[in-house]
């Protein structure tokens, strides 16, 4: 009888273990800035955390009331040494059609300043890539070809490489990017898996297909192991759904609908989840820039709150609330994880006992605020002697499960 089980349940582990291997070790970033191809540059940037520090100057006030003192230096310190952690050349809806000779010229030197940014670490995004056009008829041929550009001068794939593949529809769609990225890598002489991608969910067809199946479920599979990430696109996915303007928002009903089911497709699989943007610059006159200052900042703690640790960055007033909404968010979640998890590791109550899965989930909160920079682990260790990044790191890897020391 025993042995029936097991032949019976042993494929299932094996399948369940291959769906869904976990959080991956790399940490996510926590935004993913946007630049026009016509505009990036090698200093891009540092010229995006110098006018982020300028209007922080100008605005202190405001920032004082949305972080506190060790919240507000932390985050100065950031734009000044590494502003931006992960950043794409748009060569899609952000940069529009052009004559073929001009996307040429910009996708050439896209690759360029890809390439440079990769000999500029740790004072430049640890990751970055493009934007191309997508998949869909009309725009398929000039992608591709944008795209090839990219990597022929940037030389191969550079370290950190990864490009988004805009307004997916059809499951077969995730099919064809996989054998292009096969291609790419037998061309470029790199082994196979080194081209990752992600997937910007702004077509309603990408959550429900016409079958009534979540699309997104089972794009998620078909990409592993090169799929990265799913990024909501608001404002496509809302005019889409036949949201006016006005209402288009990250906080809009449609977009929680299509944000959840792309969290509980991604669950465990290691691919990241990452909201989209808004269209509220922090620009024009002190007030008008104060209040998109607060509204992004409001966003972006909104977001968090729901588990969604990645957004995306428009424009260099978004860095300043950015960090400080992930810094603050984070220090304030840190004491209480550590304290639990200080618990936990010394395998005894408190006034709340903790299961492995919780165990867990506290780790990540603890690892993500280091990664972030939030915190130090000095800070943590302090709190909670037992809570060093090895042993965080052992509850991620375990579920939450303690070893025999």
């Amino acid at each position: 009888m025993r042995r029936s089980v097991e032949d019976l349940l042993e494929p299932v582990d094996a399948d369940l273990a291959t769906l869904y291997p976990g959080d991956r070790a790399e940490p996510q970033p926590v935004h993913t800035v946007y630049v026009s191809a016509a505009d990036a540059e090698e200093q891009t940037p540092r010229s995006w955390g110098d006018e982020a520090r300028r209007i922080a100057d100008a605005a202190s006030v405001v920032l004082g009331e949305l972080a506190d003192d060790d919240v507000v230096q932390i985050v100065r310190d950031r734009l000044r040494t590494n502003p931006i952690e992960d950043l794409r050349i748009d060569l899609e809806d952000g940069y529009g059609w052009r004559a073929d000779a001009a996307e040429d010229a910009d996708a050439r030197r896209a690759g360029e300043v890809l390439a440079e940014w990769t000999r500029h670490r740790p004072f430049a995004p640890r990751s970055a890539g493009v934007r191309a056009k997508g998949l869909g008829a009309v725009e398929r041929r000039r992608g591709l070809r944008t795209l090839e550009l990219v990597l022929d001068a940037a030389g191969g794939i550079p370290d950190g490489f990864v490009f988004t593949v805009p307004k997916l529809r059809d499951v077969r769609q995730v099919d064809a990017v996989n054998l292009l990225c096969a291609e790419f890598e037998r061309v470029h002489g790199v082994p196979e898996g080194s081209l990752r991608y992600e997937l910007q969910i702004e077509i309603p067809q990408a959550i429900l297909g016409p079958d009534g199946r979540a699309t997104v479920g089972e794009a998620v599979h078909r990409g592993a192991p090169r799929l990265r990430g799913l990024h909501y696109g608001t404002y496509d996915y809302s005019a889409a759904c036949g949201i006016v303007s006005a209402q288009q928002s990250l906080a809009h009903p449609v977009a929680d609908h299509a944000k959840n089911v792309m969290q509980a497709a991604a669950a465990q699989t290691g691919v990241w989840l990452s909201d989209g943007s808004t269209q509220v610059m922090p620009t024009g006159d002190e007030a008008q820039v104060a209040a998109a200052l607060r509204r992004h900042h409001s966003l972006v703690l909104r977001s968090l709150e729901r588990g969604y640790y990645q957004g995306w960055d428009m424009h260099p007033g978004h860095l300043i609330t950015r960090w400080a909404a992930v810094t603050g968010f984070f220090r304030s979640a840190m004491p209480p994880a550590a304290a639990r998890l200080q618990g936990y590791l010394a395998r005894r109550g408190g006034d709340v006992v903790d299961e492995p899965a919780t165990a867990m989930s506290l780790a990540l909160v603890v690892e993500r605020g280091l990664a972030a920079g939030a915190f130090t682990e000095a800070e943590v260790t302090a709190l909670a002697p037992q809570c060093t990044a090895i042993r965080l790191a052992q509850l991620r890897a375990t579920g939450g499960a303690l070893l025999d020391e």
